[in-house]
């Protein structure tokens, strides 16, 4: 399987983002181009692609290039089908940080595994929006999906 060699993000359009939300974007970047698979379906030629991602209106689009610079795909996911579990994601992100200040670490674990859980939803809910446009691994999935929350402050 191939792989994404970079990935950029067109802030066009986005707020500035405050300090922690930045960090949390470069960090998500710099796990998705550390380790990620990631592979276009036939006839696409195959990579390691350079991926940017910008966010136009509902839609999360995905320009692929191949390593010359020629355009390899393009696509847009509508992010509606994401709204539900970014809203629950966002929800438990804040009850976890509230719960870090105030409570006993066995209600910090618990919490934590209720985040990681919807976060993994999000992940496979990614896995499958991209049934077709491309095939990656769930640790990408992963990676993109932190990228995609990282894009949007609060929810969507």
């Amino acid at each position: 399987m191939s792989r994404l060699a970079t990935v950029e993000i067109d802030e066009t359009g986005l707020p500035v983002p405050p300090p922690e939300l930045e960090q949390e974007r470069r960090v998500a970047l710099f796990d998705l181009t550390e380790a990620n698979s990631f592979a276009l379906p036939p006839p696409a030629p195959e990579g390691p692609y350079g991926l940017r991602l910008s966010q136009r209106g509902g839609s999360l689009s995905f320009e692929l290039a191949c390593p010359e610079g020629q355009p390899a795909a393009a696509f847009a996911l509508a992010l509606g089908s994401f709204r539900q579990i970014l809203k629950d994601y966002f929800q438990i992100c804040e009850s976890y940080r509230d719960a870090v200040r105030h409570l006993p670490p066995a209600e910090i674990e618990t919490i934590d595994a209720a985040r990681k859980a919807i976060h993994d939803a999000g992940s496979e809910l990614l896995q499958a929006r991209l049934e077709g446009k491309a095939q990656i691994d769930l640790p990408t999935a992963r990676r993109l999906f932190t990228l995609i929350c990282a894009l949007h402050p609060g929810g969507v």
